[in-house]
Protein backbone atom coordinates (compact mmCIF):
# COMPACT_ATOMS: atom_id res chain seq x y z
CA UNK A 1 0.00 0.00 0.00
CA UNK A 2 3.01 2.24 0.23
CA UNK A 3 3.22 2.02 -3.50
CA UNK A 4 0.15 2.72 -4.13
CA UNK A 5 0.16 6.12 -1.96
CA UNK A 6 3.51 7.34 -3.42
CA UNK A 7 1.99 6.65 -6.68
CA UNK A 8 -1.42 8.64 -6.05
CA UNK A 9 0.96 11.60 -4.89
CA UNK A 10 2.95 11.47 -7.84
CA UNK A 11 -0.18 11.77 -9.84
CA UNK A 12 -1.87 14.29 -7.75
CA UNK A 13 1.92 16.55 -8.27
CA UNK A 14 1.63 15.60 -12.17
CA UNK A 15 -1.52 16.83 -12.54
CA UNK A 16 -0.93 19.84 -10.34
CA UNK A 17 1.96 20.86 -12.58
CA UNK A 18 0.21 20.63 -15.89
CA UNK A 19 -2.54 22.60 -14.69
CA UNK A 20 0.09 25.14 -13.33
CA UNK A 21 1.47 25.06 -16.82
CA UNK A 22 -2.31 25.35 -18.14
CA UNK A 23 -3.31 28.65 -15.81
CA UNK A 24 -0.27 30.48 -14.87
CA UNK A 25 2.58 29.88 -17.05
CA UNK A 26 0.89 30.58 -20.18
CA UNK A 27 -1.22 33.54 -18.65
CA UNK A 28 1.79 34.89 -17.74
CA UNK A 29 3.34 34.48 -21.48
CA UNK A 30 0.29 36.55 -22.85
CA UNK A 31 0.90 39.52 -20.50
CA UNK A 32 4.19 39.82 -21.13
CA UNK A 33 3.30 39.97 -25.07
CA UNK A 34 0.76 42.39 -24.37
CA UNK A 35 2.83 44.37 -22.52
CA UNK A 36 5.88 44.65 -24.79
CA UNK A 37 3.28 45.21 -27.54
CA UNK A 38 1.71 48.40 -26.11
CA UNK A 39 5.48 49.56 -24.81
CA UNK A 40 6.69 49.10 -29.28
CA UNK A 41 3.56 50.65 -29.91
CA UNK A 42 4.00 53.52 -27.88
CA UNK A 43 7.01 54.63 -29.05
CA UNK A 44 6.31 54.67 -32.49
CA UNK A 45 5.96 58.01 -33.42
CA UNK A 46 3.10 58.44 -35.67
CA UNK A 47 2.21 61.47 -37.49
CA UNK A 48 -1.80 60.42 -37.87
CA UNK A 49 -2.19 58.21 -35.01
CA UNK A 50 -5.63 56.46 -36.50
CA UNK A 51 -3.43 55.62 -39.34
CA UNK A 52 -1.50 53.67 -36.41
CA UNK A 53 -3.92 52.30 -34.85
CA UNK A 54 -5.49 51.01 -37.93
CA UNK A 55 -1.85 49.51 -38.65
CA UNK A 56 -1.00 48.23 -35.69
CA UNK A 57 -4.66 45.98 -35.88
CA UNK A 58 -3.76 45.04 -39.21
CA UNK A 59 -0.04 43.88 -38.29
CA UNK A 60 -0.54 42.35 -34.61
CA UNK A 61 -4.41 40.68 -34.99
CA UNK A 62 -3.05 37.53 -34.14
CA UNK A 63 -1.55 39.19 -31.04
CA UNK A 64 -4.01 42.02 -29.88
CA UNK A 65 -8.03 42.33 -29.57
CA UNK A 66 -8.32 45.93 -28.98
CA UNK A 67 -6.22 49.06 -29.66
CA UNK A 68 -7.71 52.55 -29.29
CA UNK A 69 -6.49 55.97 -28.13
CA UNK A 70 -8.05 58.12 -25.84
CA UNK A 71 -7.43 61.51 -24.87
CA UNK A 72 -6.28 63.10 -21.41
CA UNK A 73 -10.06 63.23 -20.79
CA UNK A 74 -10.72 60.14 -21.91
CA UNK A 75 -12.73 61.16 -25.08
CA UNK A 76 -12.59 58.25 -27.90
CA UNK A 77 -10.23 59.06 -30.49
CA UNK A 78 -9.60 56.15 -32.47
CA UNK A 79 -9.38 52.17 -32.34
CA UNK A 80 -11.64 49.22 -31.71
CA UNK A 81 -12.52 49.98 -28.04
CA UNK A 82 -15.18 52.63 -27.72
CA UNK A 83 -15.18 53.35 -23.44
CA UNK A 84 -11.98 53.98 -22.15
CA UNK A 85 -12.23 50.69 -18.69
CA UNK A 86 -13.17 52.69 -15.64
CA UNK A 87 -10.31 51.64 -13.27
CA UNK A 88 -7.95 51.12 -16.04
CA UNK A 89 -4.62 52.65 -14.41
CA UNK A 90 -2.34 53.91 -16.75
CA UNK A 91 1.33 51.83 -15.32
CA UNK A 92 2.37 50.30 -18.19
CA UNK A 93 1.16 46.77 -16.67
CA UNK A 94 -1.30 44.53 -17.57
CA UNK A 95 -4.23 44.21 -15.76
CA UNK A 96 -6.92 41.39 -16.08
CA UNK A 97 -10.51 43.14 -16.75
CA UNK A 98 -14.11 41.95 -17.48
CA UNK A 99 -15.39 44.72 -19.90
CA UNK A 100 -18.94 43.57 -19.95
CA UNK A 101 -18.92 44.41 -16.08
CA UNK A 102 -17.54 47.59 -16.78
CA UNK A 103 -20.27 48.28 -19.37
CA UNK A 104 -18.20 48.44 -22.42
CA UNK A 105 -19.90 45.97 -24.28
CA UNK A 106 -16.84 44.51 -25.63
CA UNK A 107 -17.18 41.24 -27.98
CA UNK A 108 -14.86 39.40 -25.49
CA UNK A 109 -15.40 39.88 -21.81
CA UNK A 110 -12.58 38.92 -20.04
CA UNK A 111 -9.20 40.19 -21.27
CA UNK A 112 -5.76 41.00 -20.42
CA UNK A 113 -5.23 45.37 -21.31
CA UNK A 114 -2.31 47.87 -20.58
CA UNK A 115 -2.77 51.55 -20.57
CA UNK A 116 0.36 53.87 -21.57
CA UNK A 117 0.78 57.55 -20.92
CA UNK A 118 1.77 58.73 -24.10
CA UNK A 119 4.01 62.09 -24.57
CA UNK A 120 1.10 64.24 -26.17
CA UNK A 121 -1.15 63.47 -22.84
CA UNK A 122 -3.20 60.48 -24.94
CA UNK A 123 -3.58 56.86 -23.61
CA UNK A 124 -2.82 54.30 -25.37
CA UNK A 125 -5.08 51.44 -24.77
CA UNK A 126 -4.34 47.64 -25.69
CA UNK A 127 -5.85 44.63 -24.87
CA UNK A 128 -6.42 40.60 -25.46
CA UNK A 129 -9.27 38.38 -24.66
CA UNK A 130 -8.38 35.44 -22.74
CA UNK A 131 -11.68 33.82 -22.71
CA UNK A 132 -9.43 30.93 -24.83
CA UNK A 133 -7.01 30.64 -22.17
CA UNK A 134 -9.98 30.16 -19.61
CA UNK A 135 -11.60 27.71 -21.54
CA UNK A 136 -8.86 25.73 -22.05
CA UNK A 137 -8.15 26.17 -18.42
CA UNK A 138 -11.38 24.59 -17.76
CA UNK A 139 -10.62 21.59 -19.98
CA UNK A 140 -7.44 20.72 -18.55
CA UNK A 141 -8.71 21.03 -15.11
CA UNK A 142 -12.40 18.86 -16.37
CA UNK A 143 -9.72 16.30 -17.64
CA UNK A 144 -7.58 16.21 -14.89
CA UNK A 145 -10.47 15.77 -12.22
CA UNK A 146 -11.99 12.66 -14.97
CA UNK A 147 -8.37 11.21 -14.86
CA UNK A 148 -7.46 11.72 -11.26
CA UNK A 149 -10.41 8.70 -10.25
CA UNK A 150 -8.68 6.38 -12.34
CA UNK A 151 -5.51 6.88 -11.58
CA UNK A 152 -5.64 6.72 -8.19
CA UNK A 153 -8.12 3.40 -8.84
CA UNK A 154 -5.41 1.85 -10.86
CA UNK A 155 -2.66 2.63 -8.34
CA UNK A 156 -4.73 1.28 -5.48
CA UNK A 157 -5.42 -1.90 -7.57
CA UNK A 158 -1.47 -2.26 -8.48
CA UNK A 159 -0.65 -1.79 -4.48
CA UNK A 160 -3.20 -4.44 -3.47
CA UNK A 161 -2.07 -6.98 -6.26
CA UNK A 162 2.00 -6.10 -5.16
CA UNK A 163 0.40 -6.37 -1.19
CA UNK A 164 -0.72 -9.36 -1.78
CA UNK A 165 1.91 -10.97 -3.76
CA UNK A 166 4.60 -9.89 -1.11
CA UNK A 167 2.26 -11.80 1.64
CA UNK A 168 2.38 -14.89 -0.14
CA UNK A 169 5.74 -14.47 -0.76
CA UNK A 170 6.26 -14.19 2.94
CA UNK A 171 3.84 -16.48 3.66
CA UNK A 172 5.88 -19.31 1.75
CA UNK A 173 9.13 -17.70 3.63
CA UNK A 174 7.45 -18.13 6.94
CA UNK A 175 5.93 -21.86 6.06
CA UNK A 176 9.49 -23.43 4.61
CA UNK A 177 11.29 -21.65 8.24
CA UNK A 178 8.95 -23.65 10.22
CA UNK A 179 9.43 -27.33 8.27
CA UNK A 180 13.32 -26.02 9.05
CA UNK A 181 13.25 -25.40 12.65
CA UNK A 182 10.72 -29.21 12.40
CA UNK A 183 14.31 -30.38 11.28
CA UNK A 184 13.96 -30.57 7.56
CA UNK A 185 17.06 -29.47 6.61
CA UNK A 186 16.63 -30.00 2.89
CA UNK A 187 14.15 -27.32 2.30
CA UNK A 188 14.98 -24.35 0.48
CA UNK A 189 13.61 -21.15 -0.24
CA UNK A 190 11.25 -21.23 -3.57
CA UNK A 191 12.28 -18.92 -6.30
CA UNK A 192 10.60 -17.47 -9.40
CA UNK A 193 13.95 -16.78 -11.84
CA UNK A 194 12.90 -13.33 -11.79
CA UNK A 195 16.33 -12.36 -10.84
CA UNK A 196 14.33 -9.48 -8.14
CA UNK A 197 15.83 -8.51 -4.59
CA UNK A 198 13.57 -11.09 -3.50
CA UNK A 199 14.89 -13.88 -5.77
CA UNK A 200 18.50 -12.82 -4.80
CA UNK A 201 17.36 -13.32 -0.91
CA UNK A 202 16.25 -16.80 -1.23
CA UNK A 203 19.25 -17.43 -2.60
CA UNK A 204 21.57 -16.58 -0.05
CA UNK A 205 19.24 -17.72 2.22
CA UNK A 206 19.39 -21.16 0.32
CA UNK A 207 23.41 -21.28 0.29
CA UNK A 208 23.43 -20.48 4.20
CA UNK A 209 20.81 -23.27 4.43
CA UNK A 210 22.92 -25.48 1.95
CA UNK A 211 25.98 -24.58 4.15
CA UNK A 212 23.90 -25.42 7.44
CA UNK A 213 23.04 -28.56 6.47
CA UNK A 214 26.75 -29.40 5.60
CA UNK A 215 28.45 -28.16 8.36
CA UNK A 216 25.35 -30.80 10.53
CA UNK A 217 25.78 -33.73 8.69
CA UNK A 218 29.63 -33.48 8.87
CA UNK A 219 29.31 -32.51 12.49
CA UNK A 220 27.35 -35.81 13.10
CA UNK A 221 29.82 -37.73 10.71
CA UNK A 222 32.91 -36.24 12.45
CA UNK A 223 31.34 -37.18 16.09
CA UNK A 224 30.30 -41.08 15.02
CA UNK A 225 34.44 -40.88 13.84
CA UNK A 226 35.90 -39.19 16.77
CA UNK A 227 33.80 -42.01 18.78
CA UNK A 228 35.48 -44.94 16.78
CA UNK A 229 39.17 -43.37 15.82
CA UNK A 230 39.28 -42.82 20.03
CA UNK A 231 37.89 -45.76 21.22
CA UNK A 232 40.87 -47.44 19.16
CA UNK A 233 43.60 -46.12 20.41
CA UNK A 234 42.07 -45.46 23.91
CA UNK A 235 40.90 -49.05 24.52
CA UNK A 236 44.75 -50.61 23.28
CA UNK A 237 46.18 -48.08 25.99
CA UNK A 238 43.88 -49.22 28.63
CA UNK A 239 44.64 -53.12 27.69
CA UNK A 240 48.22 -52.05 27.87
CA UNK A 241 48.28 -50.43 31.33
CA UNK A 242 45.88 -53.11 32.79
CA UNK A 243 48.38 -55.97 31.20
CA UNK A 244 51.46 -54.09 32.92
CA UNK A 245 49.89 -54.11 36.06
CA UNK A 246 48.77 -57.67 35.92
CA UNK A 247 51.97 -59.20 34.29
CA UNK A 248 54.54 -56.78 34.32
CA UNK A 249 57.73 -59.10 35.97
CA UNK A 250 60.12 -55.95 36.41
CA UNK A 251 61.02 -52.61 36.40
CA UNK A 252 62.27 -53.04 32.71
CA UNK A 253 58.96 -54.77 31.49
CA UNK A 254 56.76 -52.64 33.14
CA UNK A 255 58.31 -49.02 31.52
CA UNK A 256 58.03 -51.01 27.87
CA UNK A 257 54.54 -51.20 28.09
CA UNK A 258 53.78 -47.56 29.84
CA UNK A 259 55.95 -46.55 26.82
CA UNK A 260 53.84 -48.48 24.19
CA UNK A 261 51.10 -46.97 26.19
CA UNK A 262 52.42 -43.04 25.92
CA UNK A 263 52.73 -43.92 21.87
CA UNK A 264 48.85 -44.84 21.94
CA UNK A 265 48.33 -41.68 23.68
CA UNK A 266 50.20 -39.35 21.95
CA UNK A 267 48.11 -41.04 18.84
CA UNK A 268 44.94 -39.75 20.35
CA UNK A 269 46.58 -36.37 21.16
CA UNK A 270 47.60 -35.96 17.43
CA UNK A 271 43.97 -36.58 16.59
CA UNK A 272 42.09 -34.19 18.82
CA UNK A 273 44.87 -31.29 18.22
CA UNK A 274 44.04 -31.69 14.42
CA UNK A 275 40.61 -31.46 15.24
CA UNK A 276 41.00 -28.59 16.93
CA UNK A 277 43.12 -26.85 14.72
CA UNK A 278 40.52 -27.67 11.87
CA UNK A 279 37.83 -26.10 13.81
CA UNK A 280 39.93 -23.00 14.48
CA UNK A 281 40.84 -22.74 11.27
CA UNK A 282 37.07 -22.73 10.18
CA UNK A 283 35.61 -20.78 12.95
CA UNK A 284 38.15 -17.92 12.36
CA UNK A 285 38.62 -14.82 10.56
CA UNK A 286 42.43 -14.32 10.39
CA UNK A 287 41.89 -11.69 7.69
CA UNK A 288 43.73 -9.11 10.01
CA UNK A 289 47.04 -11.52 9.71
CA UNK A 290 46.69 -11.48 5.69
CA UNK A 291 49.63 -10.00 4.26
CA UNK A 292 51.34 -10.40 0.86
CA UNK A 293 53.33 -14.26 0.89
CA UNK A 294 55.99 -14.81 -1.73
CA UNK A 295 54.81 -18.23 -2.92
CA UNK A 296 58.11 -19.09 -4.76
CA UNK A 297 59.89 -18.71 -0.84
CA UNK A 298 57.06 -20.68 0.75
CA UNK A 299 57.36 -23.45 -1.79
CA UNK A 300 61.65 -23.38 -1.79
CA UNK A 301 61.12 -24.03 2.00
CA UNK A 302 58.79 -26.98 2.16
CA UNK A 303 61.06 -28.37 -0.56
CA UNK A 304 64.47 -28.28 1.49
CA UNK A 305 62.39 -29.32 4.97
CA UNK A 306 60.70 -32.92 3.24
CA UNK A 307 63.63 -33.48 0.54
CA UNK A 308 65.57 -35.42 4.00
CA UNK A 309 62.49 -36.89 4.78
CA UNK A 310 62.14 -38.50 1.41
CA UNK A 311 65.42 -39.73 0.67
CA UNK A 312 64.71 -41.46 3.69
CA UNK A 313 61.91 -43.48 2.92
CA UNK A 314 63.73 -44.31 0.23
CA UNK A 315 61.60 -41.62 -2.36
CA UNK A 316 63.10 -39.16 -5.20
CA UNK A 317 62.23 -36.07 -4.69
CA UNK A 318 61.45 -33.16 -6.94
CA UNK A 319 61.17 -29.69 -6.22
CA UNK A 320 60.17 -27.42 -9.52
CA UNK A 321 59.57 -23.46 -8.97
CA UNK A 322 58.45 -21.07 -11.63
CA UNK A 323 57.73 -17.31 -10.89
CA UNK A 324 54.40 -17.34 -10.01
CA UNK A 325 54.06 -14.20 -7.94
CA UNK A 326 52.56 -13.01 -4.71
CA UNK A 327 49.39 -14.18 -2.66
CA UNK A 328 47.10 -12.45 -0.05
CA UNK A 329 47.18 -14.42 2.96
CA UNK A 330 48.76 -16.06 6.14
CA UNK A 331 52.39 -17.16 5.09
CA UNK A 332 52.00 -19.68 8.50
CA UNK A 333 48.84 -21.32 7.07
CA UNK A 334 49.75 -21.76 3.71
CA UNK A 335 52.72 -23.49 4.57
CA UNK A 336 51.21 -25.54 7.11
CA UNK A 337 48.95 -26.75 3.91
CA UNK A 338 51.41 -26.89 1.61
CA UNK A 339 53.71 -29.24 4.35
CA UNK A 340 50.40 -31.50 4.81
CA UNK A 341 50.15 -32.52 0.98
CA UNK A 342 53.72 -33.41 0.66
CA UNK A 343 53.91 -35.19 3.51
CA UNK A 344 50.60 -36.98 2.83
CA UNK A 345 52.49 -38.05 -1.18
CA UNK A 346 55.60 -38.89 0.78
CA UNK A 347 53.73 -40.88 3.32
CA UNK A 348 51.48 -43.28 0.29
CA UNK A 349 54.20 -43.27 -2.34
CA UNK A 350 56.30 -46.71 -1.91
CA UNK A 351 60.17 -46.68 -1.78
CA UNK A 352 61.73 -45.93 -5.44
CA UNK A 353 58.82 -43.87 -6.59
CA UNK A 354 58.95 -40.22 -7.22
CA UNK A 355 57.15 -37.17 -5.12
CA UNK A 356 57.11 -33.82 -7.29
CA UNK A 357 56.22 -30.81 -5.96
CA UNK A 358 55.61 -28.09 -8.54
CA UNK A 359 55.07 -24.12 -8.44
CA UNK A 360 53.58 -22.59 -11.47
CA UNK A 361 51.39 -19.88 -13.04
CA UNK A 362 48.53 -21.37 -15.54
CA UNK A 363 46.14 -18.70 -16.53
CA UNK A 364 47.48 -15.73 -14.24
CA UNK A 365 46.75 -17.93 -11.34
CA UNK A 366 49.40 -19.45 -9.26
CA UNK A 367 49.25 -23.24 -8.61
CA UNK A 368 51.27 -25.72 -5.94
CA UNK A 369 51.10 -29.18 -7.39
CA UNK A 370 52.00 -32.46 -5.84
CA UNK A 371 52.36 -35.15 -7.55
CA UNK A 372 53.10 -38.65 -6.25
CA UNK A 373 53.19 -42.54 -7.74
CA UNK A 374 51.23 -43.97 -5.08
CA UNK A 375 47.99 -46.00 -4.93
CA UNK A 376 46.07 -42.59 -6.36
CA UNK A 377 42.91 -41.77 -5.36
CA UNK A 378 39.28 -42.65 -6.64
CA UNK A 379 37.43 -40.83 -8.69
CA UNK A 380 34.39 -41.64 -6.74
CA UNK A 381 36.67 -40.79 -3.38
CA UNK A 382 38.10 -37.47 -4.22
CA UNK A 383 34.74 -35.33 -2.70
CA UNK A 384 35.21 -37.89 0.38
CA UNK A 385 38.49 -37.70 1.34
CA UNK A 386 38.08 -33.92 2.15
CA UNK A 387 36.03 -35.37 5.15
CA UNK A 388 37.12 -35.99 8.22
CA UNK A 389 38.44 -39.10 9.40
CA UNK A 390 37.93 -40.66 6.01
CA UNK A 391 40.49 -42.99 5.04
CA UNK A 392 40.11 -45.19 2.11
CA UNK A 393 40.62 -49.11 1.85
CA UNK A 394 43.81 -48.61 -0.25
CA UNK A 395 45.28 -46.34 2.84
CA UNK A 396 44.11 -48.37 5.79
CA UNK A 397 47.47 -49.90 6.79
CA UNK A 398 49.46 -46.70 6.56
CA UNK A 399 49.62 -45.01 9.67
CA UNK A 400 47.44 -41.65 9.79
CA UNK A 401 43.88 -40.60 10.83
CA UNK A 402 42.05 -39.07 8.03
CA UNK A 403 42.48 -34.98 9.16
CA UNK A 404 45.82 -33.81 6.55
CA UNK A 405 43.51 -33.21 3.26
CA UNK A 406 40.40 -31.80 5.96
CA UNK A 407 43.30 -29.20 7.79
CA UNK A 408 44.25 -28.52 3.82
CA UNK A 409 40.69 -27.66 2.63
CA UNK A 410 40.23 -25.55 5.69
CA UNK A 411 43.01 -23.62 5.15
CA UNK A 412 41.78 -23.30 1.74
CA UNK A 413 38.38 -22.38 2.58
CA UNK A 414 39.60 -19.51 4.63
CA UNK A 415 41.72 -17.89 1.59
CA UNK A 416 39.26 -18.34 -0.77
CA UNK A 417 41.45 -20.76 -2.85
CA UNK A 418 40.85 -24.24 -3.98
CA UNK A 419 41.80 -28.05 -3.87
CA UNK A 420 41.44 -30.27 -7.15
CA UNK A 421 42.33 -33.85 -6.98
CA UNK A 422 43.43 -35.63 -10.10
CA UNK A 423 44.79 -38.92 -11.36
CA UNK A 424 48.53 -39.25 -11.73
CA UNK A 425 48.75 -42.21 -13.77
CA UNK A 426 49.73 -43.51 -12.03
CA UNK A 427 49.23 -42.38 -8.16
CA UNK A 428 47.72 -38.64 -7.32
CA UNK A 429 47.83 -35.28 -8.18
CA UNK A 430 46.81 -32.55 -6.12
CA UNK A 431 46.62 -29.23 -6.53
CA UNK A 432 46.50 -26.04 -4.79
CA UNK A 433 44.42 -23.43 -6.40
CA UNK A 434 45.60 -19.34 -5.44
CA UNK A 435 42.18 -18.66 -6.71
CA UNK A 436 38.55 -17.99 -5.98
CA UNK A 437 36.42 -20.81 -7.44
CA UNK A 438 34.45 -17.50 -9.82
CA UNK A 439 37.28 -16.09 -11.22
CA UNK A 440 36.54 -15.69 -14.94
CA UNK A 441 36.20 -18.83 -15.37
CA UNK A 442 40.02 -19.44 -14.37
CA UNK A 443 39.55 -22.43 -11.85
CA UNK A 444 37.34 -24.63 -15.02
CA UNK A 445 40.13 -24.23 -17.02
CA UNK A 446 42.97 -25.03 -14.32
CA UNK A 447 40.84 -28.10 -13.37
CA UNK A 448 41.01 -29.00 -16.91
CA UNK A 449 44.76 -29.49 -16.94
CA UNK A 450 44.68 -32.33 -14.23
CA UNK A 451 45.01 -35.49 -15.95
Amino acid sequence: MHFAGAFTVSTLLLFAFIYWQTAVVETKRVEREVVMDAKALAEDSRQDMAEGVRIALATHAHRITYISVFSADGHHIAGNLEIYPRGLPADGRAHRMDLQALGVGAEHAVVLIVCRRLPDGHSLVIGRGVDSLDNLRAVVLRALRLGVIPCIALALAAGAILSRRAQEQIKTVRRTAERIVQGQLSERLPTRGSGDDFDRLAESVNYMLGETERLLAEAKTTSDNIAHDLRTPLTRVRSRLERARNTARSHAELQEMVDRAIVGLDQTLRIITALLRIGQIEASHRYATFSTVDLETVVREIGDLFEPFAEEKGVHFRLIVGSAGYVDGDRDLLSEAIANLVDNAIKFTPSGGMVTLVLERIHEVPVVRVRDNGPGIAPEEREAVMRRFYRSDKSRHIEGCGLGLSLVDAIARLHGFRVAIGDGQPGCVIELICAAPASNGAGHALEATLP
